[in-house]
């Protein structure tokens, strides 16, 4: 196997205990310096998914990071354990040379107070500048604690220098329905010249709010991570709780989840198809893109008694049973959609004045969205040639050919192309599923979980990869989930894409992204 491959042939830099699970590999480093053994893996063409930290000083004396790798020729996950000695509270920064850790480092500083030394910009990113130095994700921070009130400057803005080179604040609150983001200019004229960005306006503490919970509960706390993604990131956290307690669900459960997993992949792309539209005064296939967006999420409804999906997923399968003439009812419901959405991608493609405006336009150079771990639609736009459906399959995905489209580009139009080429694969994909479903149990029972048990849920969301890693602690409670958003990675490809671009095309390169406030700010 891969991972067996390259841990043997890294020279002794995994020479700790090891622990090889399904879908998960575990290597224990000797300290809390990983940046020779990433280097390697590196080499060996592994991807940086994730930094997480851990509290363990109450049972063992130590911090913990975990550094979770993935390779395409491997179905599991490789996570790296480093121990940091919470006397000295620091571990060496890997973000000059990974550039998608950057935020991800400065998290770990903010939520535990650890160091990440050598860090090119250690300021606070997910506590503001006006917060008091707290650590909210320690123990011994109590859930109820009360905060004293905030004073000063939330974030100093870098100062717009030179002649006829003007700052625009946008933001954070903004006039639509969306939640606070800063969005700070530099322009000379209408050309942008550098964009500084802000979020964590509207931190929820959902990862210090898992702790306690029971997997009962904790499942609709984490369907409330980003509000459109609810069944994707309820799926994640729900892999991770049967890794723990050893449950394989139904098979008719497998085929349920990844029908409804693309159900909320279509929905989400055909309205963001018609948003683009919107934002280039493409009205009329704005009008046919929400037409066509509430057909489906009258399928969900029909299916599972809500239009988003929530309250679906549970540990263990999925909570109700469909019968045939409800999946016939959804299949005769998404065939009447494929022609008029293909009716409506002929419309907008055959418009020379928005493909005017969406070609060339946000442009994402596929380095830079490599360097900077860019997931998701941005991702595949760009070049990165990555989908957790087809590299690491769960649900039913493994017994289905997962298309993935890919281009080099990197501009608004590519972003709107992967969104339809990915409804296009999803109608199919859900044919597919459905032809395979068995209308028999579609929930087994989850047993207690085990004391001080552990495991990694990760799901294809349809913004990107969502990530859930869980310890379970005494009396069946959850001791420590880690949430990853796929916008957390890809807020910072805002910054590149805008650069160049002129003032007026900021909303549709925005859209293009349409990255979650709420799963970043979580």
């Amino acid at each position: 196997m891969t991972w067996e491959r390259i841990l043997d042939g890294g020279a002794g830099l995994f020479a700790g205990p090891r622990d090889f699970r399904a879908a998960e590999v575990y290597v224990n480093l000797p300290g809390a310096d990983a940046r020779e053994a990433s280097a390697y893996l590196r080499s060996e063409g592994c991807r940086h998914v994730a930094v997480f930290a851990e509290d363990r000083v109450a049972e063992e004396a130590r911090d913990y990071l975990y550094y979770v790798f993935e390779h395409r020729e491997d179905p599991r996950y490789l996570l790296l354990r480093a121990s940091i000695d919470p006397a000295y509270a620091a571990f060496p920064s890997m973000a000059a040379e990974v550039p998608a850790l950057n935020w991800q480092e400065r998290e770990i500083q903010d939520w535990f107070g650890i160091e990440a030394t050598g860090h090119p910009n250690p300021r606070r990113v997910a506590l503001h500048d006006n917060w008091p130095d707290v650590h909210p994700l320690r123990k011994d921070f109590a859930i109820d604690t009360v905060l004293p009130p905030f004073e000063g400057e939330q974030h100093i803005y870098r100062p717009t220098l030179g002649e006829g080179v003007f700052q625009i604040p946008v933001g954070p609150v903004h006039a639509g329905i969306i939640e606070p983001g800063h969005f700070s200019f530099a322009v000379a004229g209408e050309p942008i010249l550098y964009l500084q960005l802000r979020m964590f306006y509207v931190h929820k503490g959902i990862e210090k709010r898992f702790e306690h919970l029971s997997p009962a509960h904790a499942v609709f706390l984490a369907e409330s991570v980003s509000g459109d993604s609810g069944f994707s990131h309820g799926t994640a956290f729900c892999q991770a709780l049967e890794r723990i307690a050893g449950v394989e669900i139904p098979e008719s459960a497998r085929w349920m989840r990844t029908i409804l997993l693309e159900l909320e992949r279509i929905y989400n792309h055909t309205a963001d198809i018609g948003a683009i539209a919107t934002d280039v005064g493409f009205v009329i296939a704005s009008a046919h893109a929400s037409r066509l967006r509430e057909q489906v999420m009258a399928v969900n409804e029909a299916l599972s008694g809500s239009r988003l999906l929530r309250a679906v997923v549970c540990p263990g399968g999925i909570r109700r049973a469909w019968t045939r003439a409800q999946l016939d009812d959804a299949l005769d419901q998404l065939a009447r959609f494929a022609p008029d959405f293909d009716r409506l991608i002929d419309l907008i493609e055959t418009s020379d004045s928005t493909r005017d405006r969406l070609e060339r336009t946000g442009t994402l150079h596929p380095d830079r969205a490599r360097d900077l771990g860019i997931v998701g639609v941005g991702g595949r736009a760009s070049g990165n040639d990555l989908d957790v459906r087809r590299d690491h399959p769960y649900a039913a995905y493994g017994k289905l050919n997962v298309e993935v489209p890919v281009y080099r580009e990197g501009d608004v139009l590519r972003r709107m192309l992967v969104r339809v080429d990915e409804v296009r694969h999803s109608l199919r994909l859900i044919r597919e599923a459905a032809a395979h479903m068995e209308f028999a149990p579609c929930r087994a029972p989850l047993p207690p979980l085990p004391e001080d048990g552990f495991g990694l849920g990760v799901v294809e969301g349809w913004r990107g990869e969502i990530l859930y890693w869980v310890r379970t602690g005494p009396g069946n409670r959850i001791a420590r989930c880690k949430v990853k958003d796929p916008s957390l990675n890809n807020w910072p490809a805002m910054v590149e894409a805008v650069k160049g671009n002129i003032v007026p095309d900021f909303p549709v390169i925005n859209k293009s992204f349409n990255l979650s406030y709420s799963g970043t700010d979580r």
